[in-house]
């Protein structure tokens, strides 16, 4: 059972594509793997620094004030811990912290976790207090009357629950509640160079992972193995685990999984999608591999994905409408029999996502995103193809976007016989 408290980042996924989380479980469900041969990576890895997050306050000042909105509402989550360094987690008890486009921010939280809040607050901000027989909502309402906006505009951060916005409503009819999409994506789209040196350095763990859990598969192995593999190396090389996918044979056309008994199996595909996180950010990695002799079919769709990746590469380019990137990668896989669109077989999902804080953020290669790619924005490449009932092909990598173009975070794979 997961408590109220400072946010944990590691999940736990069941069925096929579970990966233990064993810390959270009474006993491990296979022996830890000796990963004796492993080293630390990530002591390089410098955090965010107060000056930086400084800085992201400034510019969410600037877009406030270009969009005539006086102040913005953010619950735990990346967005708070993206502005404030608060890292706690969502619950009925209501934390939440407030940006003005002038002066402090104010966070709100309940008397009795206040000082545990505080231990990660890194700008900045005033502290307010309510306990148990309290309404936070009346807090947030008082905190923006005292600064003046008892009629101003206020955007709510998009994923913030409903009772909070609902209840602000009811509490300051005066206020106008809208997005604050345009502040707070604005700001989060486009990363810095500290922030993609360390996506960088999540990327080196999950490869280095990968690199180390490749040769160690066997036969008849099941998912929940494989994925205590990746874990284990992933935690020696100094990132904290996010998730592993670990699909087998049929299960590998369905891309998120299939409660069906797995087992590793010669000449079968297996398809792994892992991911850590270092200093929060987040890599994003898939890998498809044959154990022993490869067929035809599979390797011909490995091949075609392959070139999949290159085109959605290729056609990231700073000005492009992110959904052009989708669009280039389906023409391609039309050609070769796939689709249309997203009908299977095929690509039945989006082309790849935005990733930082998250493992999924704005905005996405998807069919009429119009947001136009910009340096410092950062997506997942990850066209796969899926045969239901046979196999699927995913490879996955992440890139950022640079003023002459993409770079990747890490590599793709150029061949079935070295797909790591």
């Amino acid at each position: 059972m997961m408590l109220p408290g400072p946010i944990s980042r590691r999940r736990l996924f069941l069925g096929s594509a579970a990966l233990t989380v064993a810390p959270l479980l009474p006993g491990p469900l296979f022996a830890t793997p000796d990963t004796g041969g492993l080293r630390k990576i990530t002591d390089d890895a410098a955090p965010i620094s107060v000056a930086e997050r400084l800085l992201r306050i400034d510019r969410a000042r600037r877009l406030m004030r270009e969009q005539a909105i006086d102040a913005v509402v953010i619950e735990p989550g990346a967005s708070l811990v993206y502005f404030t360094g608060v890292e706690w987690r969502r619950s009925e008890r209501l934390t939440a912290a407030i940006l003005f486009a002038t002066g402090d921010a104010v966070i709100i939280t309940p008397f009795f976790e206040a000082p545990s809040v505080r231990e990660t607050l890194a700008i900045p901000a005033e502290v307010r207090v309510w306990q148990e027989d309290e309404s936070p909502i009346a807090l947030i309402a008082g905190a923006l009357k005292a600064r003046g906006i008892g009629n101003g505009t206020v955007g709510i951060e998009e994923t913030v629950r409903f009772f909070v916005s609902d209840g602000l409503a009811k509490l300051a009819p005066g206020i106008r509640v809208v997005s604050a999409n345009a502040i707070v994506r604005g700001c989060r789209m486009i990363k810095t160079a500290a922030e993609i040196a360390l996506m960088q350095k999540a990327a080196e763990v999950t490869i280095a992972a990968y690199r180390w859990v490749w040769p160690r598969i066997a036969i008849g192995m099941a998912p929940q193995e494989i994925g205590a593999m990746m874990n284990a190396a992933t935690s020696k090389l100094g990132g904290t685990p996010e998730f592993a996918l670990v699909l087998l044979g049929e299960a590998a056309a369905y891309p998120h999984g299939s409660h069906q008994p797995q087992r590793v199996r010669e000449g079968e595909v297996v398809l792994m999608d892992c991911g850590c996180s270092v200093q929060g950010y987040q890599s994003d990695i898939s890998r498809t591999f044959v154990p022993g002799k490869v067929p035809a079919d599979v390797r011909r769709v490995w091949d075609i994905v392959c070139e999949g990746q290159q085109i959605a590469f290729r056609t990231a380019r700073v000005g492009v409408p992110a959904g052009k990137v989708d669009d280039a990668v389906r023409a391609f896989y039309e050609k070769q029999g796939f689709g249309p669109r997203y009908r299977l077989p095929g690509l039945s999902h989006r082309t790849g996502h935005g990733i930082g804080l998250d493992g999924h953020e704005p905005v996405n290669f998807v069919h009429d995103e119009m947001t136009p790619l910009m340096p410092g924005m950062c997506f997942s490449d990850e066209p796969g193809l899926y045969l239901p009932g046979r196999f699927g092909v995913r490879l996955e990598d992440c890139l950022h976007m640079t003023e002459s173009g993409p770079a990747w975070f890490s590599r793709p794979p150029t061949s079935l016989e070295n797909p790591v």
